[in-house]
């Protein structure tokens, strides 16, 4: 099957063609997006020397809008079988793609979410931002009976098929749970698989905030009543 790597952007100057090397390296990317969100600080000159590269589409939008936008972007350009997201800022490891990819291709999941609690190696930092997580993903489990342990991860990787008849509105962060909201409610078949989580802190970059955990709720909440 071909597969398709979709790649948000913004800002991600230091690591945007370390990302892009350890993708390629995996030898497993039929094509890779790159979806920058009006970045402003040098990402868009390399990206223009990228573009060049055999495998490898450029799309710039002209304002910033959010990843739930930048993703939104991918997918509609998006042509492969198997879609994969991956965050650019090197906090999740393109070296676990065989096991994100392995129950789809074995025909027993539609959807897999590398979680990052089910005893991958990981850096131990940010403990209320897991507590956060937690929450949101115990709200999900309650709300649409089910048992995830990562509702929030960014590694998700499903079947094009998935997308058919599902209309994403997200923007900005409320992409993973308007996500997995309208997957579980379609009744998809989902697999976690643990992954390696090597997370930066707020000095470092990381650009999710505590209103983002609000606005998370409100999407679960929106999406139990509406499709």
């Amino acid at each position: 099957m071909k597969l398709s790597v979709i790649i948000p952007i913004y800002n991600e100057v230091e690591s945007i063609l370390e990302i892009v090397k350890r993708v390629k390296a995996t030898k497993l990317a039929w094509e890779i997006i790159l979806v920058d969100d009006n970045s402003s600080d040098g990402t868009r000159d390399l990206l223009k020397k990228l573009e060049k590269e055999d495998k490898i589409q450029v799309i710039l939008h002209d304002k910033n809008l959010g990843k739930g936008a930048a993703v939104r972007s991918g997918l509609a350009k998006s042509k492969g079988d198997i879609l994969l997201i991956q965050d650019a800022d090197l906090e999740y490891d393109p070296r676990d793609y065989p096991a994100l990819l392995k129950p789809i291709l074995e025909g027993v999941a539609d959807v897999v979410y590398g979680s990052r609690f089910l005893g991958g190696p990981r850096r131990v930092v940010m403990f209320w931002h897991m507590v956060a997580n937690f929450m949101l993903t115990l709200l999900t489990n309650i709300l649409y009976n089910t048992i995830l342990s990562d509702m929030e991860t960014g590694y998700k990787v499903f079947r094009r098929k998935v997308l058919e008849g599902i209309t994403l509105h997200a923007k900005r962060f409320d992409f993973e749970p308007e996500f997995t909201a309208k997957v579980l409610k379609r009744k998809y078949r989902i697999f976690e698989v643990p992954i390696t989580f090597n997370p930066r802190d707020y000095s470092e970059g990381k650009k999710i905030k505590l209103k983002d955990a609000f606005v998370a709720v409100w999407t679960l909440l929106k999406y139990r009543i509406l499709d």
